[in-house]
């Protein structure tokens, strides 16, 4: 049995993020199908589960990022990624709460992960959700995270008590919900983003004690609590008047009625606005109380978190175009989603073109090779430096291919299960979508380059993989620290060129590595080398490889890119 942490730690952070996805992965269909506020939308139950997982895959690369080490991260370094996975990889009103609750935690959790900081975090969690959102509603998950962080003040006590205490108040509350927002006591509903946040104090509670609490009553008749997946009961107290015919988990007994009244919220029944737009923005904090004054002006459910000059802005609106603009004129707004609400009687108005019969969803690294790839005809997702997207995200790129058939190029062996989880939710959907395991940009373009949309699907299919296994692939990179590689020990600052994912060549500058680099990958042939420069890589040494190419290798042609911001100062392919 592993030992229980006596404190919030990174290993710890680390198993709550990795349960907190497992429990909301289980209860994901539930939460969604109680979703009516704000909108009956139905989504989220998947939106908490993108960004738990965008929030567990940040901690799990700091983690990667020590493999190498004798020790493990510092817990600082843990709840700080935990909470910039989150608001990175925020979806929906519910997510982007979610992420300024962790990034209440995480301001207190790095200096300490004892009973007292958690209870302190736990209130300045509370309090920053509350004011990230424009107009606080009671019945919400804002109630349920205030309830928590009350029920755990007390006197001096242990953390198991204290995840304990905060359990079992954000079950209470979460009973109650209905009581306090109309809409949900007419839908016979609890709240759905607090239905999530239990899940995720539960995972805390498993964290911390290694028992997995029970959800509550099964139903609102009395039937006794059983444990989940076979952890033992807890005993937590429910509070409140249950709604009739709806246990605690939200999810109404079959055959039970409940209150009549419309789903689609605001809770007057009013058809609320037409569009949600979502985006990161890099912006100042006095940019950014400008920004809340205008979209407060032009919709509602405007929920702004973050903060240190990043934020994710959430906001439902009818002029999605204003609320884009008002991001632009305050600093950089990107990784734009623009969701089209249902409206009249659950009907989506919009008018929407018949679906093309295929397309390529591919993975880039920089701003210049979107660009390169769109001009294609490819939807892109970009992959900044140490943000990769999350499977929610290239679930989002397929959707917007609008296509019958789909070719996910994800142009990382790191994202391959992240791509394939995306693929399969994308098969649910209707959508037939075949996976070209490309392992770099690259391969990405090569398999680009042979696209013929016009012949068979699987004969496109492995023209495309055909020519990405047929580029071998290249980087460059920067050593960060002294470590041992397989072409001997490097030092910080020195240059790496990486032939296939392994380190192969260890230089003293760029240009000297990158021609080593081609000379070994050429000495088994090629017709063509691919050169893809960084942001701040000058023009000259691209024309300089390209001599060196030219003058050592008869009838090898070179093709060069500019990649934009991308991790790498330099990207090579030979086919």
């Amino acid at each position: 049995m592993p030992q229980l942490p006596d404190d919030l730690d990174a290993v710890a952070v680390r198993t709550w993020c990795s349960l907190a996805l497992e429990a909301l992965g289980r209860e994901r269909a539930e939460i969604d199908a109680i979703n009516v506020y704000p909108i009956a939308d139905g989504d989220t139950g998947t939106n908490l589960y993108l960004t738990v997982e965008s929030a567990a895959a940040a901690v799990e690369a700091v983690f990667a990022a020590h493999e190498t080490g004798a020790t493990a991260p510092a817990t600082a370094d843990a709840v700080r990624a935990m909470a910039h996975g989150a608001l990175i990889g925020a979806r929906g009103n519910s997510g982007t709460i979610l992420a300024q609750l962790l990034r209440g935690m995480a301001g207190v959790l790095a200096d300490g992960g004892d009973a007292a900081h958690l209870r302190r975090a736990l209130t300045r969690a509370a309090d920053a959700a509350r004011r990230a959102v424009a107009h606080p509603v009671e019945g919400t998950v804002l109630t349920v995270a205030a309830a928590a962080a009350e029920a755990a003040e007390g006197g001096e006590s242990d953390l198991r008590t204290v995840v304990h205490a905060a359990y079992a108040g954000a079950l209470a509350a979460l009973a109650k919900t209905p009581e306090q927002l109309a809409v949900l006591g007419r839908a016979g509903v609890v709240d759905a983003g607090g239905r999530g946040l239990v899940a995720v104090l539960g995972a805390l509670v498993e964290t911390v004690t290694g028992q997995a609490p029970v959800r509550g009553p099964r139903t609102a008749h009395g039937k006794a609590p059983t444990p989940v997946d076979g952890g033992s009961v807890v005993g937590l107290p429910v509070g409140g008047t249950p709604v009739e015919g709806v246990p605690a988990g939200g999810v109404p007994e079959p055959g039970v009625p409940v209150g009549e009244g419309p789903l689609d919220c605001p809770e007057d029944g009013v058809a609320g606005p037409a569009f949600e737009v979502i985006y990161l923005l890099e912006a100042g904090d006095e940019q950014v109380a400008r920004l809340r004054t205008r979209l407060d002006a032009l919709g509602d459910s405007l929920v702004v978190v973050g903060g240190d000059g990043l934020w994710h802005v959430h906001v439902h609106v009818d002029d999605a175009g204003a609320a884009v603009e008002a991001g632009v004129e305050a600093g950089r707004p990107y990784r734009i989603r623009i969701t089209h609400f249902a409206t009249e009687s659950g009907h989506d108005l919009r008018v929407q073109a018949e679906p093309a019969q295929r397309a390529v969803v591919v993975v880039v690294p920089g701003d210049g090779l979107a660009g390169l790839c769109t001009e294609a005809g490819a939807t892109t997702v970009i992959a900044r430096p140490g943000e990769p997207p999350a499977s929610g995200e290239l679930v989002d790129a397929i959707r917007r291919a609008h296509a019958r058939e789909v070719v996910l190029l994800p142009n990382d062996a790191a994202l391959r299960h992240t791509a394939a989880a995306a693929a399969e939710q994308a098969r649910t959907e209707g959508v037939r979508v075949a996976l070209v395991p490309t392992r770099a940009a690259v391969q990405g373009i090569a398999a680009l380059a042979v696209h013929e949309p016009d012949r068979g699907f699987d004969e496109d299919v492995v023209a495309m993989t055909a020519a990405a296994g047929a580029t071998r692939y290249a980087e460059l990179a920067v050593a960060e620290r002294q470590s041992w590689t397989m072409a001997g020990i490097c030092q910080a600052g020195d240059i790496l060129g990486l032939i296939d994912g392994d380190v192969a060549v260890i230089g003293a500058d760029v240009p000297a590595t990158a021609r080593t680099v081609l000379d070994r990958m050429l000495a088994a042939g090629g017709e063509l080398v691919t050169l893809v420069l960084g942001e701040d890589v000058p023009d000259s040494l691209a024309d300089a490889l390209e001599e060196h190419v030219r003058e050592g290798y008869l009838a090898v042609d070179t093709v060069v890119y500019r990649g934009g911001h991308q991790r790498a100062p330099l990207l090579i392919g030979v086919e």
